[in-house]
């Protein structure tokens, strides 16, 4: 499958080897990184390498666990077992049906800690409610889904289909494949890699200051600084075209990235938008080495799916231009 890689890079220094981390403590306590940690030559940890963030566990709560916030040994071999099979058998042998682009896809095996959510603040493991506001920025938006103006055009369809950009925080959370980041450091800037449309993140850390509110782009601006031993990354100015779950130019990340190991990495992620969600939510996502190198995320080689979609819609278009008022095609 396609991967994601930038120029940036190059620079990385030693890939670190391991496992997930079992993320057991209580939401409400952080991270601690470990007494002897990997340090940079100008003494930070050192956080270089490509990093795999794979999980099952779901971002929100499901309703049914309502209140359980880790699922039981029993429940998580089962779901794990599931999910290698899912991974390693041919697709009949898991459900009739399954066609190659599930069977293709690489969510993961494991869950992050028995975590029943990635979200641990609010406690209910769920996003806050929507604003009134937010709610009615949600009704306008277009209904992607639908036939007619979602597919007049190319530029009808998401960014991420066009490949211009995966967002954040999308390109910071599982999805099905491609949950890998890789992280460069310098005494005075950090290079967040995301292979998901190969997003570089260029992160100052010599104080400078942020950009001025009016200038708004793709995956907003960031500055990051040091708390300690845990690298924090403060996300603004946001161009509001992502529109992340119905956010806009409010949308406000700070992440937190601690060495809680040599070869484990805590990264806490949080998310507000005071026009979108009644109150900021918390995300707690463990990560290992990878198995391997990024490769280049060619997003738009191969890319059939623009092209064939349009060509279905505009046979649509003749095919009911063709038919007679209220009757069957000519």
């Amino acid at each position: 499958m396609v991967r994601g890689l930038t120029a940036a890079a190059t620079l990385v220094g030693t890939v670190l080897a391991g496992a997930f981390v079992i993320a057991q403590a209580p939401a409400a306590k952080e991270a601690k990184p470990a007494a002897a940690l990997p340090r940079t030559p100008w003494g930070t940890p050192d956080l270089q390498g490509t990093w795999d963030y794979r999980t099952i566990t779901p971002l929100e709560r499901p309703r049914e666990l309502n209140g359980r916030e880790f699922y039981t040994e029993e429940e998580a071999a089962k779901l794990e077992g599931r999910a290698g099979r899912r991974m390693d058998g041919p697709p009949e042998s898991i459900q009739p049906g399954l066609n190659h682009a599930q069977y293709l896809t690489d969510p993961g095996r494991r869950l992050a800690g028995r975590r029943t959510s990635l979200i641990i603040d609010p406690p209910d493991g769920r996003i806050p409610a929507v604003t009134a506001e937010g709610k009615a920025r949600q009704a306008r938006l277009p209904n992607r889904g639908a036939s007619g103006a979602a597919v007049s055009s190319w530029l009808d369809r998401g960014n991420q289909e066009r490949c211009i950009t995966y967002g954040l925080p999308t390109a910071s959370l599982p999805t099905l494949y491609n949950n890998n980041i890789r992280i460069v450091q310098t005494p005075d800037t950090a290079v967040i890699v995301h292979e998901m449309i190969h997003e570089a993140r260029v992160v100052p850390l010599d104080g400078r200051p942020a950009l001025s509110s009016k200038i708004g782009q793709w995956i907003g601006s960031s500055r990051g600084h040091w708390e300690g031993d845990t690298l924090v990354v403060e996300t603004t100015n946001f161009s509001g075209q992502q529109n992340f779950r119905g956010s806009t130019t409010g949308l406000h990340l700070v992440e937190r990235y601690t060495l809680v190991a040599k070869d484990r990495l805590e990264m806490r992620l949080t998310v507000s938008d005071p026009t979108t969600w009644e109150k900021p939510w918390t995300v707690l996502l463990p990560m290992s080495p990878t198995e391997g190198e990024l490769i280049e995320y060619a997003c738009h080689e191969g890319n059939y799916a623009m092209f064939n979609l349009l060509e279905v819609a505009r046979d649509e278009d003749k095919a009911n231009a063709a038919k007679p008022a209220g009757g069957e095609s000519k």
